[in-house]
């Protein structure tokens, strides 16, 4: 599909955008790729939907008239990502038993569980619960909460968000994993992967809202519906059992199993800490579980490097939005305009500025990832099934929900801190006469929830672009205006119709954070000794050490 004829006010916003500085990136044409991706055509651009297949083929049909080269599957502009959705059934049989005494439980009501195994029932009996504090084990740090405990055929209970979260002035904890900023450790993906390390059958996060950043009813939202890629031995990546419970329910349990449960939150808070057996507390559960395939797409295209093909600089966003659904004020469809059709438009300006010059040393990708809704999930499946080696892979720029409010004399970093691409960022920044701002609420951990993190947890150090980590300084309103930008975004059309493209929408402060990652990106494809790395105290550090051979 060809972009549309530019309008005269499309022409004169992109003028006067120059003045701002966004270079090479046109507020017009991103302005112009939203207003198509988030028409109604397109029906919200749901994976598996017939949105999909005008979205992949939208796409495929920008790349190639930026002669692009094709980067998926078999030499194709696609990589096939298989995704299974899994749904608890009605009539769930969930049970705490403590002292032989029954405690019937409520899905969505007390406890919210899922399974990531394509099984038909999923069936645990009697299985011990043991408190396993935060459940971190982080050897930068110097802490382990497991300590070689045996969780074989156990339910582990988690804490949610790390264990400096709630760390008072002095204790030996606090700030070692960035106090009320979220390190990985916090998220609940993390907890489950970890219980699948230690061996445990199942486990259970007790819910606080202060922690997880979100009440009761987010959690329940899923109503047992979860998604994954497919995974050849699902078994071996996933628990049979994943869930919430309520922190009434988990207070009540340890009672009756003799433990206090806040003097138990405030021992977990120490590096000595060891799990905690709830003595006579079981789990048990009975419930089917319906299971399906669907094929989705990633659509990869790159400009095959001059020098070092096989290292590379990747631009990435993610297509897909949620489809149709009830309507609201008569409008059935997720439009995904901010979220994240003008990230997938700040993709294809910043390959339009590649394709238009020099080519650099080193490849450069861009990504329009699928199923990021449904759990980043495109992005992961790109992760194990890479198409490029992601050990020379020199860094990942993500963008995700830009703001749509105007020039801003600060740009937010989210993840202010993990590598060294922000002193790059500073440095770009000040050259449009900008400063970088750290995100507002690391609490919420919003570095661990978009799709350069699928990339992170290999190891490429990565930098995200996200309009939700605190109001920019707006030329027109200062920082007021942008946190109202921001509050109105995320309380009336986050995820809902009203997320839809409008000619009102002031770019030029979106084309000028674009061409941020635009001259970072470009300064390090052009130069093969440049290796951006993470930070020391990073928990993604480790990781990129591993492969540190292959780049030197």
């Amino acid at each position: 599909m060809k972009l549309p004829v530019l309008t005269l006010a499309a022409v004169l916003m992109g003028t006067a955008a120059q003045a701002q500085t966004s270079g090479p990136i046109d507020p017009a044409r991103l302005s112009e790729i939203v207003k198509v991706m988030a028409s109604d055509e397109f029906e919200g651009r749901a994976p598996g939907s017939p949105g999909e297949q005008k979205t992949v083929d939208y796409l495929i049909g920008q790349f190639k008239a930026l002669k692009l080269e094709p980067a998926g599957d078999n030499g194709g502009w696609t990589q096939d990502v298989k995704l299974q959705r899994l749904q608890v059934e009605p009539d769930a049989r969930l049970r705490m038993s403590v002292a032989g005494k029954p405690m019937p439980l409520v899905q969505a009501q007390q406890i919210n569980v899922a399974t990531l195994r394509p099984v038909d029932r999923v069936k645990i009996v009697n299985a011990p619960m043991v408190f396993v504090g935060y459940g971190v084990k982080a050897p930068e740090r110097g802490w382990d909460d497991f300590k070689g405990y045996d969780l074989k055929g156990k339910v582990a209970v988690f804490l949610i968000n790390d264990p400096d979260f709630e760390a008072k002035p002095g204790e030996p904890v606090a700030g070692k994993f960035g106090g009320q900023a979220a390190a990985y450790y916090a998220r609940w993906t993390y907890k489950y992967e970890e219980a699948v390390r230690q061996g445990a059958i199942a486990a259970l996060i007790v819910h606080e809202t202060p922690g997880a950043g979100y009440g009761w009813s987010t959690v329940a939202a899923s109503n047992g519906e979860s998604f994954d890629i497919v995974r050849p031995n699902p078994a071996k990546d996933k628990l049979l059992l994943q869930g919430w419970i309520q922190r009434d329910l988990a207070v009540d349990v340890f009672r009756r199993a003799g433990l206090d449960f806040e003097a138990l939150k405030t021992r977990a808070r120490s590096p000595g800490f060891r799990p905690v057996p709830l003595t006579g507390a079981t789990f048990s559960a009975d419930y089917g579980v319906s299971h399906s395939q669907v094929t989705s797409h990633n659509v990869l295209a790159k400009l095959t490097g001059a020098g070092k093909p096989q290292e590379s600089v990747m631009f990435s966003a993610h297509w897909d939005a949620f489809g149709l659904g009830a309507p609201v004020e008569g409008d059935k469809v997720r439009h995904g305009a901010a979220d994240d059709a003008i990230g997938v438009a700040g993709v294809l300006e910043i390959a339009r500025a590649f394709a238009s010059g020099t080519r650099p040393a080193r490849t450069t990708l861009f990504a329009a990832w699928t199923a990021e809704e449904r759990g980043l999930l495109g992005s992961e499946y790109y992760g194990v099934h890479p198409t490029t080696p992601l050990d020379r892979m020199a860094a990942n720029f993500t963008m995700d929900v830009l703001q749509t409010a105007g020039p801003s004399r600060d740009v937010v970093l989210v993840g202010y801190g993990q590598s060294q691409l922000d002193d790059r960022l500073i440095s770009a920044a000040k050259a449009q006469g900008r400063t970088v701002t750290p995100d507002a609420h690391p609490e919420r951990g919003l570095f661990f929830r978009a799709d350069h993190f699928s990339l992170a947890k290999h190891g490429v150090p990565v930098m995200l672009m996200m309009g939700l980590g605190g109001g920019p300084d707006l030329v027109a309103g200062g920082r007021e205006a942008g946190d109202k930008w921001v509050s109105d975004y995320t309380a009336h059309c986050y995820h809902q119709p009203c997320d839809a493209w409008s000619p009102d929408w002031d770019l030029r402060g979106a084309a000028q954070d674009v061409e941020l990652l635009y001259v970072m990106g470009k300064a390090i494809a052009s130069d093969p000794k440049d290796w951006p790395d993470w930070e020391a105290g990073s928990e993604f550090k480790a990781i990129r050490d591993q492969t540190a051979g292959v780049r030197r």
